[in-house]
């Protein structure tokens, strides 16, 4: 009969089986909580610090979900006071800011996310921006990416997420780069029938479908009872 599995190997399993399971739940909560993720430009493979503008909750989540839909390992720096709130995000790639090195070896690999405005900020132009992300892709030899983000509530029942990828910028040159995209994104979105996305962005992540994109029971129900068609 086969033995019990040793402690060290059930201990193993249960982080594998926690791992996945909060995996699969970010992005249950990607596509329930918004319309969907679109992006836009030159998605890089890997290897690469993506440094996006930081006016959402979703941020993070959202350049997550991008990633495993372009095939890359995903890694995120995240404050020390939010990451000791909540440990477990380093299973989906939380990284502690003064983390350094780890960071270094995580944008050799992947995409490594660094937000240079630090915290969330209010959504609109661009606050102060901090010199990690630069650093760190110089440190790692890897690309630095400047990424405009907005999560946006259109012409949907739920909000949508556009990411605009840039072309690889040298350091000094991010803060105007950034700029340059967010505005891009900006008027696109401004220019754009709400119920459609604007011209050239893909679908990466499904979401939420609006009510008024799914003809659901009590939608049919009260056609035939009104006897309107159309």
């Amino acid at each position: 009969m086969p033995g019990k599995p040793r402690s060290g190997q059930a201990g193993e399993d249960r982080h594998v089986w926690a791992t996945r399971l909060l995996s699969r739940s970010v992005s249950r909560s990607v596509r329930a909580g918004l319309g969907g993720v679109w992006v836009r430009g030159p998605v890089p493979a890997g290897g690469v610090v993506l440094a996006p503008n930081h006016h959402s909750w979703w941020d993070g989540y959202v350049l997550r979900e991008a990633a495993l839909w372009a095939g890359s390992e995903f890694a995120v720096l995240m404050g020390a006071r939010q990451l000791s709130r909540f440990p477990f995000l380093r299973r989906v790639g939380a990284v502690r800011v003064d983390e350094v090195r780890a960071g270094v070896r995580r944008a050799r690999v992947g995409w490594l996310v660094v937000f240079p405005e630090g915290a969330v900020q209010p959504a609109g132009p661009l606050r102060a921006m901090q010199p990690g992300a630069a650093w760190i892709a110089g440190a790692a030899g890897a690309a630095l990416v400047p990424v405009a983000l907005r999560v946006v509530m259109r012409g949907a029942q739920a909000p949508e997420a556009f990411v605009r990828f840039g072309w690889p910028v040298a350091g000094p040159d991010l803060e105007g780069a950034l700029q340059r995209e967010l505005a891009a994104l900006d008027a696109e979105l401004l220019d754009s029938d709400p119920e459609t996305p604007p011209a050239g962005y893909l679908r990466a992540v499904p979401g939420r479908a609006s009510r008024s994109e799914r003809v659901d029971l009590p939608s049919r129900l009260l056609t035939w009872i009104t006897g309107d068609s159309g």
